[in-house]
């Protein structure tokens, strides 16, 4: 196995495991797995999973999730308002630093592809907000993730939705397919972090454009040229 893809197979492992926890209604637990530096541990019992982590030689708590001024800086809190859209467990579920949709202005009939899009909620949010006539499309590699985002686009009653397996590297889509390209904290993630290049993904129509939190606990947005 390449250097690229051991980096691909450890990220897909930390997010299945927490999607796993996710699915089974524990978000502590998945936020835990996502924030430690340590493997996932297999699957067992809330507490007994939360307490693992915290007593792993990696250190004696997960990593903050909170910025120097005590500010929610990752998951579900930073949401707010902002979530209408999504269900409950779809926004729960979240572990993105940011929330792209607060700040992509969508407009009815185009459409959003999210990166990377985990339990769906950052899909559910742009496909109420495309519509009528636009749909929002999920892409992500871990089929654990794409099981749990179907889960959440029935419970929200979303019929423009779709959701594709497929790798950030290699979007299984066609040039030009693709007005906006959301992401929220995934980009980093990349096993080959020259595709992360201000060069927007391919598919992505000429006059669209792309925004992406970085993973810095500042909150700092990228844009592209052509999203306003």
């Amino acid at each position: 196995m390449s250097a690229s893809e051991e980096i691909r197979e450890t990220v897909r492992r930390r997010y299945a495991a927490a999607a796993n926890r996710s699915a089974a209604g524990d978000h502590e637990g998945a936020l835990v797995v996502e924030t430690s530096c340590c493997p996932p541990a297999p699957v067992a019992p809330a507490d007994a999973q939360i307490a693992e982590v915290q007593a792993s030689c990696c250190g004696p708590a997960p990593v903050a999730t909170t910025d120097e001024q005590g500010r929610v800086v990752f998951g579900a809190e930073l949401y707010g308002a902002g979530a209408q859209g999504a269900p409950d467990d779809a926004v729960a579920a979240s572990l993105g630093c940011g929330v792209p949709t607060a700040v992509a202005l969508l407009h009815p009939g185009e459409v959003v592809l999210d990166l990377g899009s985990g339990a769906g909620a950052d899909v559910l949010i742009s496909a109420r907000r495309v519509a009528p006539g636009g749909r929002a499309i999920g892409l992500d590699m871990t089929d654990e993730m794409l099981d749990l985002a179907g889960r959440n686009a029935a419970e929200a009653g979303v019929d423009n939705v779709e959701f594709l397996k497929g790798y950030l590297e290699d979007i299984p889509l066609p040039d030009d397919s693709v007005d906006v390209v959301i992401s929220n904290c995934v980009i980093n993630l990349a096993a080959d972090k020259t595709w992360s290049s201000p060069k927007r993904p391919e598919c992505g129509a000429p006059a669209g454009g792309w925004l992406s939190p970085t993973s810095s606990p500042t909150r700092t947005w990228t844009s592209r040229p052509g999203l306003t």
